[in-house]
């Protein structure tokens, strides 16, 4: 029995652990593959306090990991299947719901009881939904430049997106690709000035406006080959050699596991919390980027992650 099970591994995740074992609360931390989550595969930091030249994702996602194991930290690796919140141990009455145990099962079925849980799912990048998204997925259609921009050097490619995920890793692709074709549905990015700004000091990165990707085409045993464009405000059709194509267009929060639960979620899919990080559920708790906020940042999802662990120990310390 633990005190507290945290599921995800990432910024979020790992404050909250950090917070809990710290605090002697006999912690569980379950994460589906490696702990960092999107960190693990950002190539470089430049807004998280404390580091004045920026520090590496990965970098970052070992020393938070080594610090919450530091303090007592239980890490086990599957992915979570359901958590089940209506489980009585036997010293408890039908009447004592804010105490029961939760039970979290994984895919490969194991099972985890505890007093309380803190889910840090966190989100995947979103898909596009184009014609030949699906089949080029690993051909040339990628949605992580740190992983897959060395396989593009001195290669045309295109990123999609016109947020600060869509400028930072088109600016990172730079590195490799002979030039970068950043297309956007409007006639302006939503990104942070500071990188729009070198964006467009970028020589290698080709920007266009107003334009959408209709199809992704190639050889189907090959990999990318072109894109087809639209121009939203007058229907021109382009069509751009390529041989990459990278897809930052805004993430989906990881709560499938969550819909058999009263758990309660917005319309697109992130729980949702109040500012003590408590879910509509008693004993459940919520941080980072799957619950519903407006920002999503490493220090944004480590200060949610701290609350989250006060607000288990007071919960705690309550029953």
């Amino acid at each position: 029995m633990y005190d507290v099970i945290i599921i995800g591994g990432g910024p979020a995740g790992m404050s909250a652990a950090i917070y809990t074992a710290r605090a002697r609360l006999k912690t569980l931390l379950i994460e589906k593959a490696g702990c960092g989550g999107q960190i693990a595969i950002t190539d470089h930091l430049e807004n998280y306090p404390g580091f004045e030249e920026g520090i590496n994702g990965f970098e970052l996602a070992v020393k938070m990991q080594k610090q919450a194991e530091s303090f007592g930290t239980e890490i086990v690796y599957g992915e979570v299947l359901k958590i089940d919140t209506t489980t009585q141990t036997e010293t408890q009455t039908s009447t004592q719901t804010a105490a029961r145990t939760k039970k979290v099962i994984l895919k490969n079925n194991k099972e985890y009881e505890a007093k309380t849980v803190i889910i840090a799912s966190g989100a995947n990048a979103k898909k596009s939904g184009v014609s030949g998204e699906k089949e080029f997925t690993g051909k040339g259609v990628s949605y992580c430049a740190t992983c897959d921009g060395p396989f593009f050097k001195n290669k045309e490619i295109a990123v999609i997106g016109g947020g600060d995920s869509a400028l930072q890793e088109a600016l990172y692709l730079t590195k490799f690709a002979s030039k970068v074709n950043l297309i956007h549905r409007r006639n302006e990015f939503r990104a942070a000035k500071i990188l729009q700004e070198k964006v467009f000091k970028e020589t290698k990165i080709n920007i266009i406006y107003d334009s959408v990707v209709e199809e992704i085409a190639g050889n189907p045993l090959g990999s990318v080959e072109s894109i087809k464009l639209k121009n939203v405000k007058n229907d021109a059709v382009l069509t751009l050699s390529v041989n990459g194509v990278f897809v930052f267009i805004g993430w989906q929060p990881n709560t499938e596991f969550l819909k058999n639960t009263k758990i309660k979620l917005n319309g697109n899919g992130y729980i949702v919390t109040d500012e003590n990080m408590k879910t509509s559920v008693e004993g459940v708790f919520a941080c980072g980027d799957v619950r519903q906020k407006i920002l999503r940042q490493v220090v944004t999802a480590c200060g949610d992650g701290a609350v989250a662990a006060i607000s288990v120990e007071h919960y705690l310390e309550n029953l």
